[in-house]
């Protein structure tokens, strides 16, 4: 490899190991084939350097939900770190083969993107206990980003009562600079203070009812916050309700548990508590689980995945990549137990023992082995608002 290429390859995995968003800021067609589509970053933060000849690997959100992950060479300036430019080659289906489709990227990108395309989702906050502190610093942002009075956001907390309601008055002043942000608070225990005061919307538990109420019929994005019964409770609401789960983004304050039982009932949980032989059970539910460290505990495989690094990354884990397409080995992960299957055979297989987490799927039960620093970075997960 040259000087250049190694310095590329460092560079990308000194970078930043997970997506950000990005909206469109102009749009160039350069041909009759290939369209430019200039990319700004949502947050209005730097983006960060890159050498010539580097590509990118984006998340594009197709419409019923599902996200396609393609890699596009970077055609801008290196230089410029506001704004990173794509130019698209249309791919249309092989002449006389209709059993090939035309491709799925590349189309989304010509006939679906304009400028200014971002997200004008609405966007619920629910949070349990001190799990709102996350989610107040995401309503501020959300706030302040451009086109924000064209997003309705609905902050939804739940607490035993007034005495432990933290930021009540922030997010008040808040919800009454924006109109379109609407608040919800449920106490499960209010006291005559709080009925006194009418400081609270609800009271109990949040049910199915309440989020019927508060919530039109729409597709959401939802960040949810709070201790793991609150979570499992208000997960299963959230799916019984149609919310999809690739909308529901989470971090747990406390031991990760699995929350996608969909099998089962949404319930209403009363306890702060769940026992390690209930996650232990529902986890024994499911046919596949992945470890990602000896030690860590077990998590569902989500067959919507395309690779173990997406399953990774969909619980807070930092593994660093740098092709996501099984070129650049940047991913490559000791393999404790189990087996793996390669949908695509990686152009360098990696040696014996070792796994690529960005082209692997298990095959059957598997524990990894991943890096001390990134088996911590995977004890809690920080969504960020769409």
């Amino acid at each position: 490899m040259s000087d250049a290429g190694k310095t590329a390859t460092e560079l990308a995995s000194r970078g930043a190991t997970g997506f950000r968003r990005l909206r469109v800021s102009a749009r160039t067609r350069e041909s009759a084939t290939i369209v430019s589509f200039e990319l700004v970053p949502a947050d209005g933060e730097a983006l960060p350097l890159f050498m010539a000849g580097q590509f990118v690997a984006l998340r594009l959100p197709l419409p019923g939900g599902e996200r396609l992950l393609r890699t596009y060479s970077l055609s801008g300036d290196p230089a410029d770190t506001a704004r990173w430019r794509i130019s698209v080659k249309r791919e249309p289906a092989p002449a006389g083969r209709e059993d090939i489709e035309p491709g799925r990227g590349s189309s989304y990108l010509h006939d679906a993107v304009q400028v200014g395309d971002d997200t004008t989702r609405p966007v619920v906050l629910m949070s349990g206990g001190v799990g709102l502190t996350p989610l107040v610093s995401m309503l501020h942002r959300l706030r302040a980003m451009e086109g924000a009075r064209d997003r309705r956001v609905y902050f939804i907390h739940a607490c035993e009562n007034g005495a432990v309601h933290a930021f009540g008055n922030e997010v008040a002043a808040l919800a009454a600079e924006c109109p379109n942000v609407r608040v919800h608070v449920c106490y499960r225990q209010p006291d005559a203070q709080d009925r006194q005061a009418q400081a609270f919307d609800s009271e109990g538990l949040i049910t199915r009812e309440t989020l019927q109420g508060l919530l039109p019929l729409d597709d959401y994005e939802v960040y949810l916050c709070g201790p793991p019964a609150f979570m499992q409770a208000n997960w299963r609401l959230l799916r019984s309700l149609g919310v999809a789960r690739e909308r529901i983004h989470y971090e747990f304050f406390g031991p990760a548990t699995v929350l996608e039982a969909d099998a089962e009932p949404a319930r209403e949980v009363s306890s702060d508590v769940t026992s390690r032989a209930e996650i232990k059970q529902e986890i024994d539910a499911h046919a596949t689980t992945v470890r990602f460290h000896p030690e860590a505990a077990p998590v569902a495989w989500d067959d919507r995945c395309e690779s173990l690094l997406e399953l990774a990354e969909q619980h807070g884990y930092a593994v660093p990549f740098s092709c996501r397409i099984g070129i650049c080995n940047t991913c490559v992960t000791p393999l404790a137990q189990g087996n793996i299957e390669y949908a695509t055979e990686p152009l360098d297989p990696p040696a014996e023992g070792t796994v690529l987490l960005c082209c692997a799927k298990p095959a059957g039960h598997v524990t990894l082995a991943l890096s001390e620093a990134t088996a911590r970075s995977g004890a809690a997960r920080s969504p960020q608002p769409a």
